[in-house]
Order: structure tokens, then sequence, then C-alpha cells
């Protein structure tokens, strides 16, 4: 018996000082964390506004960090291609995720996924946002943001809008919209909100959330008419276009979002780092400038805070989903 529990204490005692040996190894490895090239995966394919940030936050990151951060995409399955590469790497530092707000909504949907975005994500910090017009063609009768709700309230289902798909944040922002003014509207899915803008501009939409940088240029063209905007503040890029509040609406407030995050796990030195870089390239005037140019505000965040507003929208968006009835494709 004195012969078990010796052999007991001995091979505990072992891996014991196993243990505490190799946590010098991991502090050194934190502490000269990045010591090779980042990479930063874009869950879409190149061209996309995700992808100009993604690669805009590279370049400032590399310089900062004085290594290499290397934007690639790897575009598939909604996003989820992508996200999953991160979710299941190594929690080191060195396979970052620039993500969009569609982290969050696809995850919503209730769709299976081989990742959950809370769980096997570590958030990191948002870097900015954008938000949505709501536009309507100039044929139309509403000049207000006002006269569009009464008329969609005066024929329920009749108005019929675009959307870049069923379940995109284009859709979920609309039927919030339609959910705020306590109107039924008519859904047209597309393969992109690109591909909505003629049959609006037409006639043949009603109406269509682009986004800010989207809508601006058609606006001033007069192929389209803008009501309001679904930011808390008005946009500089249309500072005559009222905010949804202004316009009668106050319960409405919709963003898309880009944020930097990793695998869960991540060491807590690198994540505080990170973050601390990323916040400082936000507060760039030109990286602000140039953000302000695609109609996106820099946002600064925590990681505490990044993380709460996935939790949020989370909720928001399944509720929203289960409430209208929403059927992912």
């Amino acid at each position: 018996m004195r012969q078990l529990i010796n052999t007991k204490s001995l091979s505990f005692l072992a891996c014991l000082a196993f243990s505490v040996s190799i946590l010098p190894g991991q502090a050194k490895a934190q502490a000269s964390w990045p010591d090779r090239p980042v990479k930063l995966i874009v869950p879409f394919a190149p061209g996309a506004s995700t992808d100009s940030v993604a690669r805009l936050l590279a370049g400032k990151l590399s310089a900062r960090l004085g290594q290499q951060v290397v934007v690639e995409n790897r575009s598939g399955g909604g996003g989820s291609i992508g996200i999953h590469a991160v979710a299941k790497s190594a929690a080191d530092g060195y396979t970052l995720l620039f993500a969009s707000s569609t982290v969050i909504t696809t995850a919503a949907t209730g769709k299976k996924l081989p990742y959950d975005p809370i769980k096997d994500l570590t958030p990191i910090g948002e870097t900015g946002s954008v938000p949505f017009l709501i536009v309507v063609p100039p044929s139309s009768s509403a000049t207000t943001l006002s006269e569009l709700i009464a008329q969609a309230r005066a024929k329920p289902g009749a108005l019929s809008y675009g959307t870049g798909g069923v379940a995109t944040i284009t859709h979920l922002g609309t039927e919030l919209f339609a959910s705020a003014a306590q109107v039924k509207l008519m859904h047209v899915p597309y393969k992109g909100v690109g591909e909505s803008l003629p049959d609006l501009m037409a006639g043949r939409l009603q109406l269509l959330l682009p986004t800010v940088a989207v809508g601006t240029p058609q606006i001033r063209a007069g192929k389209m008419r803008g009501l309001a905007v679904t930011s808390a503040q008005r946009s500089p890029l249309v500072p005559d276009i009222p905010t949804a509040a202004e316009a009668g609406l106050p319960g409405l407030q919709v963003e898309a979002w880009w944020g930097v995050l990793g695998p869960a796990r991540m060491p807590a030195p690198i994540v505080r780092k990170l973050n601390e870089e990323i916040n400082a390239v936000l507060a760039m005037p030109d990286v602000r400038e140039l953000l302000a140019r695609e109609g996106a505000t820099a946002r600064a965040s925590t990681r505490e805070a990044f993380g709460e507003l996935m939790r949020t929208e989370l909720t928001r968006w399944t509720r929203l989903i289960k409430d209208a009835n929403i059927s992912a494709e």
C-alpha cells in the first residue's frame, strides 16, 4: 500500500513539475507575439466592403505589429467556411477572422453550423459600422417615412421590398422596420442587393434598405428617394435625410458592423494587445476618413463590449426570425 501511494504521489508531482515547466515557455511565446506573419481570414470574396475594410486594417496593423498581417479570402457557405476555419484553428493569435454582422445573422436562423459564434470564437474588437437607408423609387408618392408607413398600413402586403436574400441583414433590417411600423410587406429576395436596385428605380419594388454607401449615389442622381437613415445619428454622406427616430419611428436602429475575432480560448495578453492596436488604428484620421467615405463609422470598443454586442444581436435577430416566421434557405 505504501509503495502504491508513493508511486501515485511521484506521478502527480512529475505531472505538476512538467506543467509548471512549460508555463514560462507559454508566457514567453505570448510576450513575443507576433514573431511571424498573422493571417486575417475574410469569409467573403475579394472586392466587397468587408474585404476592403479588412485590407485597410491589415495594412495598418502590419506597420504597428512589425509583422505582416496577411488577408486571406475564404468564401463559401454564406461565410461559414471561413468562420469555421478560424474557429478550429490554434488559439495562438496567428489566425484571426475579420467578420461582419453576418456571423450573427446566419446563426440566428437556426441553420446547422459547424461552429457556435459565441462559444467557439473570441471577440477581440469591433472596427466599424454602416447604417442603411430607407428608400423608395422616384415615382413613389411617399415623400416622408410617415407617408410610406401610411401607404403600407392602407394596403397590407401590397408594398414589395427587395433584399440580398432570405435572412440576410437587409431582409432582417426591413422586417425590423415592418415590425416597428406595424405594417405587412411583401419580400422579394435577390442574389444580392445590387440586383434589386434596377427594379426599385423602375418602380417594380416599392421599398429597399441599401447601405448608405450603396444608396447615396443613386439618391444624388435622382434615381431613388431617401426617407430615413437607420442609425442613431444622421449620416455625413446624406445629412439632409433624417434618422428613423427623427422621422417618427424611434424604435428602429439597424447597422451592419465589422469586427475582429479569433478562436476560443485565445491568451488574454494577445487579445488585449490586439484590441489596443486595433483601437489605435481606428483613431487614425486617415482611417476614419476612408471609412467615412464608405458611409461607415469607426467603432473602437473593448473585447467585452464587442462580445456583448454579438450576444445582444443574436438574441434580437433570433426573436425577429421567429416572430416573422422567416425560414432560412
